[in-house]
């Protein structure tokens, strides 16, 4: 399994609509600023837990995640997508976890 360094995503709107999107009323401060690429998940993930590729069944590698936006386009319970990846045969695992 590759670690990929850790990169901080600094979501930018590129339109005026999607700068005008209001932010979170109840969640926690931090909800919608947990993007990021490489480095280690926010929520923890037992070993036990950790995506396996389907093809070969190594432990793939942590490629990013990104993080709810606002109340309207909230990823489960204010969570997160995380994306996994094995680079040796090129498959993807999504998963959703709530905050």
């Amino acid at each position: 399994m590759k670690s990929i360094p850790p990169f901080r995503l600094n979501p930018e709107p590129l339109t005026d609509e999607a700068g005008r999107l209001p932010g979170f009323k109840w969640a926690a401060d931090e909800v919608g600023k947990r993007h990021q690429l490489g480095g280690t998940p926010a929520r923890t993930i037992d070993d036990a837990d950790w995506p396996r590729c389907p093809d070969c069944g190594e432990r793939m590698s942590f490629y990013g995640q990104l993080d709810s936006i606002n109340d309207e386009f909230r990823i489960a319970d204010v969570g997160l997508v995380s994306v996994f990846i094995c680079f040796e045969c090129n498959e993807v695992k999504a998963e959703i976890a709530s905050g």
